[in-house]
């Protein structure tokens, strides 16, 4: 069997992580921290291409990682149009979209701009994205609001939900596509997605207002409550923004983004950390039953996967919520790296046909 070298790139909002693949084994693996005073320069995310590309290739170099080898470069997909989930060539017009920041800025726009820009330097390298934010495969009924203006849109942690729903099947000798699964994200933002037969038909948008509230984010709030603020005249568009993304959830109830501290806290006695952490457990098992309602109770297994489900705490509260649905099983953390490598390599393999972004 052929064995092929693959660049994973994964931009965040504050860090870039890379990572290198000889086939299934990793051989390089590196996070990258921005300050803030590095990136205070760039007016928006676009202009920081060059400088994050730059650092990139210069901790290849630095690690001896023989580029010019590399057969393919997968970078974590940002908010293109709405896609069905896969592998996806990085072509011109995913590329104009992105530059031209068609459904906004994220640091994950990078991704696909970076790989496309090294593998064409290289003599034989491929430029991929795999299962971005935007994966859509919602069910009709499930995109209706209550008012035309209005529309309930797919943006959650596609690539982890897919790779650790698909893992689990794996672990019960079944096919991803055989099984109804809820699978929580549970992160700096907070994803909750109905799997039906390999297809996420609901999921709540975990970037700008719905679901459980997060470290940072609010998730969904009272209506009314919003249309008073917005209009008395005491907060910008651009505040309200910040308090929907950013500056809500933990940072706006607790002053920090960091679900670790508050675990510790809530162990050491603090009454409003365990309120807050019993607050969130509550919002999280809640969404986990409405998605079970979507797949009408028929539901397989239920996974709480991303950083904080290192939290014993809220994975008992939880549990204590949900596990009359199905099994519950845990996977802490999660691994995008491996999981674009992965999806870089089935491609190449050809156990996979990449599409074409249209």
């Amino acid at each position: 069997m052929e064995d092929f070298k693959i660049l994973a790139i994964n931009p965040g909002s504050t860090s870039t992580k890379i990572a290198v693949f000889e086939n299934t084994k990793s051989i390089f693996l590196k996070t990258i921290r921005h300050q803030a005073e590095e990136l205070k320069p760039y007016k928006n995310i676009a202009d920081q291409f060059e400088f994050r590309k730059n650092i990139i290739l210069e901790e290849l170099k630095n690690a001896d990682i023989e580029i010019e080898k590399l057969s393919a470069v997968v970078g974590r997909g940002g908010l293109i149009k709405p896609i069905e989930s896969g592998v996806y060539f990085v072509n011109d017009r995913m590329i104009e979209d992105l530059k031209n920041s068609i459904r906004g800025e994220h640091a994950s726009n990078l991704g696909a701009l970076i790989a496309d820009n090294i593998a064409k330097a290289l003599p034989n390298a491929k430029a991929f994205i795999a299962d971005p934010v935007v994966v859509d495969e919602m069910h009709d009924v499930a995109r209706l609001a209550g008012h035309p203006k209005f529309e309930r849109v797919s943006i959650f942690h596609a690539l982890n939900q897919k790779a650790i729903a698909r893992q689990y099947a794996k672990s019960l000798d079944k096919k991803y596509e055989e099984l109804n699964i809820i699978v929580a994200h549970l992160g700096g933002g907070i994803s909750v997605g109905a799997h039906y037969m390999g297809k996420v038909v609901d999921v709540n948008n975990a970037l700008d207002g719905e679901g459980p509230f997060s470290p940072e984010r609010t998730g969904t709030i009272p209506a009314g409550q919003l249309a008073k603020l917005c209009f008395s005249g005491e907060v910008t568009f651009e505040e309200v923004k910040k308090i929907i993304n950013g500056e809500g959830g933990l940072v706006a109830l607790a002053g920090t983004n960091d679900a670790y501290e508050i675990e510790m806290k809530a162990k050491a006695g603090d009454k409003k950390a365990q309120f807050l952490q019993d607050a969130m457990s509550y919002n999280i098992g809640k969404w986990i039953g409405q998605m079970a309602a979507v797949l009408k109770g028929k539901v397989d297994g239920i996974i709480l996967t991303g950083g904080i489900a290192h939290n014993p705490y809220l994975v008992e509260y939880v549990k204590e919520m949900v596990g009359f649905i199905a099994p519950v099983a845990v996977y802490p953390g999660e691994d995008e790296m491996q999981a674009l490598a992965m999806n870089g390599l089935a491609a190449l393999r050809g156990d996979v046909l990449p599409k074409e972004y249209k």
